[in-house]
């Protein structure tokens, strides 16, 4: 049995024959599933989302670069030691 998100939008498979324009505007805003005797066997996504899940992963240092912004200095102050006392009970 497969567990679909909540407020998923779903077709039956005859449903996304006789709408398929409506279920393509659904895409726009988010996966929609469609259901063969109630159990949900393809998912219809936008170009855009379907890139997004099959483009290359990226490093945390390319996540984290912000191409074409001027370069700053980063020097964060140094903590002190930080301790306390130990309860033994």
């Amino acid at each position: 049995m497969t567990i679909l998100p909540p407020n998923a939008k779903t077709f039956s498979s005859r449903d996304f024959n006789q709408r398929t324009n409506e279920a393509k505007k659904a895409a726009n805003t988010g996966p929609v599933f469609i259901t063969d005797r109630g159990e949900a066997s393809h998912v219809l996504l936008s170009i855009d989302q379907y890139q997004k899940l099959t483009s290359k992963p990226r490093s945390l240092a390319e996540a984290l670069e912000q191409k074409g912004a001027p370069d700053f200095e980063f020097d964060p102050p140094r903590m002190g030691t930080v301790s306390r006392d130990i309860d033994w009970l």
